[in-house]
């Protein structure tokens, strides 16, 4: 008879369910969620979701029970200076369980354990990974190797170009200008004068 027995014991004697569920409760709070089987996940939810009351108490003897079970400094201050104040508002309910299916291996079904509200964390992550692949375009080594080849044989047209002497700027002071002017024009303004004179 199962009387009175709570929670599935996992197949482990209870110092190593205890050993795992702190070990995986310390994992949730550092990234955020976990990827286990669905049995380990729907043990560990009520253990994590415990600890997080604490952190919203917030009191030294609450850090202090945190920090019995967890025996992890790191994952405590995490739990209560990050966590815990956004669940200010909510009464329970701060985990979530996505399951996945199968495992390949032994079939087991497999399932990803998150924080509720810490999904916007790692999707930030994947954007600014996905902006940076895309400002970042892979070059191959053919298209590297061919535009150097291209460099180094000129083509007949270009080196045709290249041979002719290209326009000077013309400059912009009245004097250097009409120096510049053609025999034609210089005879055309001669005669302008002598044509008003006529008149």
């Amino acid at each position: 008879m199962r009387h009175r027995k709570k929670g599935n014991h996992l197949g482990r004697t209870a110092s190593h369910k205890k050993a795992l569920m702190r070990n995986l409760a310390a994992e949730v709070f550092e990234h955020k969620e976990i990827r286990t089987t669905l049995a380990k996940a729907k043990e560990l939810r009520s253990y994590v979701e415990r600890l997080i009351t604490y952190g919203k108490k917030g009191t030294l003897h609450h850090r202090r029970l945190a920090f019995q079970f967890l025996q992890n400094k790191n994952a405590v201050k995490t739990l209560f200076d990050e966590i815990a104040p956004l669940y200010g508002d909510r009464a329970g309910g701060y985990t979530r369980i996505i399951k996945l299916g199968n495992r390949r291996g032994d079939n087991a079904q497999i399932s990803i354990f998150q924080l509720v509200g810490f999904e916007k964390v790692k999707s930030k992550k994947d954007e600014k990974k996905k902006e940076a692949k895309k400002t970042k375009p892979e070059v191959k080594e053919e298209d590297v190797k061919a535009a150097v080849e291209e460099k180094k044989q000129p083509v007949e047209g270009e080196a045709k170009e290249t041979a002719e002497p290209t326009e000077q700027i013309k400059p912009d002071t009245p004097e250097e200008v009409k120096s510049e002017e053609t025999p034609q024009e210089a005879a055309e303004e001669k005669k302008a004068p002598e044509d008003e004179k006529k008149e």
